[in-house]
Formats: C-alpha cells, structure tokens, sequence
C-alpha cells in the first residue's frame, strides 16, 4: 500500500475538479501531501485556506502545486471577476477539508461563514469530505462529537476520523490527522457514482502557472485541425461538421508546452492560437500538399517530431468540380469518389512503405510519431483496424453521437488506443484536458525514441509497423 502513495496512482480521479480546504491545524503541512496525491489520481485541485491555515502554509505553495489562485478571502475575485470561492462551490466535484480545526467543525455544524473554506461548504451541493486533526482531549470533548455527529448526519458529510498516534501538545492520542490514501479513498468513494459536474476548463477556476514542464520544448509539432471542403462549384461544397476546438486546443497545449507548433488549419470557427505558425487550407488535396512538403524535409527525414491528425478530413469529394455556380432546377445527381487518405499516405512515407504496404526505402530517422483520430457513432471497434491501417502510434476514437462528445463541443469522450493494443478510456473532460493526455503519450514517446537513439538501442515497446 506504502508503494502505492510515492508513484502515480491508479487515476481514478481523472478529470475531477477536487476543492482542498485547509484550516489552521499544525498539521496543515500535511495538506500539501494530501494535494499531491489527490493530483497524481489525475484530479484538478483548486485550494481555499483560512486566515490561520495561511500561518502554517503560504498560499504560494499551494498555487505553485494547483496550478490555481489560492482562495483565502471571501471578498476575493478571480482576475475575469468573478467570485473565487463561488465558482469553487459550483464547479468542485467534492470538497475536501483536512485538517479540520475543533474550531471550524464547530463553525461549519452552525452555518457562520466566516471563513473561505465554510463558506464554500455552505454554496456548494458537491459532497463533503472532512479529516479532522486535533489534540486529543479536544476530538473527545461533547460538543466536539456533538459538531461531528451534526456534520455526519444532519449535512451527509463523509468524516475521516483521526488516527492514533503523537499529538503536536507531546501526548499521544486519537487526534493525528487521517492518513493521506485514506482522505483519498473517501474522495474516490464519495464520487463513485456521480457524473462530473463542470467539465469545461472555462466554468473551473482559471490556471495561474502552465499546466506541465516544457516537456515538448525544442520538438516541432504538426497539428491539423477543422474540417476540409470539397468543391462542387464556385459556391457549393461538400463538408462537415468540425469546428476545429479539439485541433486549436492541442496546438495551444503543445505551444504551452514549449514546442514549436504548425497548425494546419482548414475550415475553424475559433480563434487560431499566437505563437503557431499557421497554414490555411481548403481542401483534402490542399492539406495533403502541406503535410507532404514536411514529410519529406530531407531523405529519410521527416521536417517534424510528431504529427497530430485532428482535421475532419471530408472522406468524399466530387468526381466532377464545375467551374462555375449550377443553376437550381432539375434533380441532380452527384457522382462521389474517395479522397485520398492522408495519414495514411503519410504513414507509409515515415516507415518507407510503398503503396502496397511493401518496404521501398528506408524508414524515416529519427521517427516521428503519428496521432489519428477516429470519428465513429454508435461504435469504437473499427479504430483499432483504422490504427494499423494507417501506421499510426496512437488513435484517438470518439463517438460523435454521445452528447458532449461530438462537433463544435466544448468536452469531449476518448479512447487512446496504441500500437501495443493499449487501450484506455478517457472520461468526459474538456478538450484541452484530451489534448494534455495525448501529449503527454507524444512527449514520452519522443524522450523513448531519443534516448534509444543514443544507446544506439531499440525503445522498449515497437514503434515499426505491424
């Protein structure tokens, strides 16, 4: 169990917005520890503290580690103006506090909000979790018990009881502030069967620091994005449904991430992200030009590191394009031909395939890695052909039908599929959140191809085609 706290844990709290109150206990340091763990579960953790709590732990260590403003003021407001802990209260999946004093169980069982942390309790409908830490004669005292018994089961607040062990008054007694894993198994517990409440990163508390290390820094990222159009005439095509969010948003967190970014963007109905460097295209063959012009920056070399395929490439064009506007009248009949598939023909290029999947040069050094996207409704079982079809390393299937997982969302629903027939299932999180999953599959596949590189060995799982 001891070995389960000092790694990653199992994320099961991925993609869950967790409020940590922390009051003014000695063991408000533990808090810090109980921030760490709570995020390698994978959720976001936003913290309010209470005039004494920012005593024992200052505010700035808590933001560095959260990534968020710190809430320590009922009157305090977020740099977009809206109320701090409210937007806390309305977004948190659960709230969290630990160490709980004697003095604010008794405060939070009698509704007087005259700190941050109680009254974010008080606006919230998100269920309660409460570690208290105290000495031991104060945990045992009547109107203690009376306090928790009050929170336990007037409010349905889930309590942690304290451990057995050496107080901070010299004694040893039950007053020790619960173990972290256990503050943490109640949170998992609490949220076992609740949908997540605010999935959009707009609604939450905004970032304060950049969510990850320049873990891409000096790595050229080729992103697509939107939906291409073919050409029926001058004035009519045939296309789809993208707005391009889910492509603008990995450029941005790859850009955040200190890589050189190239945003390949057709049809996009949102801002296009400063500091990309941006090609605009219309069509398949539009954006099959741009891509080829990087894959083939040299010999065997690839003018990228990784190529992420988020365009809704339109799957049909017409046979026929007219060269000027149709007129209306008669019933007509549209012939329809495949376009060319891009990854695909990209992918042969990387491994030095021909187009009958025969070897014809030799693979592209080093390798850059490939992300797909697989739109599918109804059903994800035609990704993992779609991944080996097309030479990919990751393919990223969604279901366009699910609500909050389609076109022109803010959120959205994925499964990340891998060459080594990994498969894992993402919960509804917005897509900024999708897009740091997937670079973070990208920034740990380029160090592995890196560093065998240099040991002139081969990465521990294939990157060859199968």
């Amino acid at each position: 169990m001891e070995a389960r706290t000092k790694g990653r844990l199992d994320g099961r709290l991925i993609g869950r917005l967790v409020g940590l109150g922390v009051t003014g206990s000695i063991a408000a340091y533990k808090a810090v520890e109980l921030l760490r763990a709570l995020r390698a579960e994978g959720a976001d953790v936003s913290v309010m503290l209470t005039p004494s709590a920012t005593r024992f732990v200052g505010p700035l260590t808590f933001a560095a580690l959260s990534r968020h403003p710190v809430e320590t003021d009922v009157l305090d407001l977020l740099p977009d103006g809206r109320i701090g802990h409210i937007v806390v209260a309305d977004t948190a999946d659960a709230i969290v506090v630990a160490p709980a004093t004697a003095h604010w169980l008794g405060a939070m069982a009698n509704g007087l909000s005259g700190d941050v942390v109680t009254a974010t309790c008080l606006a919230t409908s998100a269920p309660v979790v409460v570690a208290p830490a105290m000495d031991g004669d104060m945990w045992t005292h009547p109107a203690t018990r009376s306090n928790v018994a009050r929170l336990r089961d007037d409010f349905g607040y889930a309590i942690v009881p304290p451990a057995d062990g050496p107080l901070a008054s010299g004694q040893s007694g039950v007053g020790r502030l619960a173990e972290i894993e256990a503050i943490v198994e109640a949170v998992v517990a609490v949220l076992a069967d609740r949908p997540i409440r605010a999935a959009a990163t707009s609604a939450r508390p905004p970032l304060v620091t950049p969510a990850h290390d320049a873990d891409l820094e000096g790595r050229h990222i080729v992103v697509t994005a939107g939906g291409t159009r073919e050409a029926i005439d001058p004035v009519r095509f045939i296309g789809n449904r993208s707005t391009g969010k889910m492509g603008v948003a990995i450029a941005e967190a790859a850009l955040d991430r200190g890589a050189r970014v190239t945003l390949v963007a057709a049809n996009v109905e949102v801002a296009l992200p400063d500091g990309a460097t941006i090609i605009r295209v219309e069509s398949t063959a539009d954006l099959r030009a741009a891509l080829l012009r990087f894959a083939h920056a040299g010999p065997i070399e690839a003018g990228f590191d990784a190529l992420v395929m988020a365009a809704a490439v339109a799957d049909f064009q017409p046979s026929e394009t007219q060269d000027h506007k149709l007129e209306r009248g008669a019933p007509m009949t549209l012939v329809l031909e495949p376009t060319p598939d891009v990854l695909k023909q990209i992918g042969r290029i990387v491994h030095g395939l021909d187009g009958e999947g025969g070897a014809s040069r030799d693979p592209v050094k080093p390798r850059p890695y490939l992300v797909g996207f697989a739109a599918e409704t109804g059903s994800l079982d035609r990704a993992a052909a779609k991944l080996q079809r097309k030479g990919v390393d990751l393919m990223v299937a969604n279901d366009v039908a699910e609500a909050g997982s389609g076109f022109g969302t803010d959120t959205n629903r994925v499964e990340l599929l891998d060459r080594d027939g990994g498969r894992a299932a993402l919960p509804l999180l917005s897509k900024r959140a999708v897009a740091e999953h997937i670079l973070d599959r990208v920034a740990t596949a380029l160090d592995v191809r890196d560093a065998a590189a240099q040991t002139s060995a081969s990465p521990p799982h294939s990157l060859e085609p199968a």
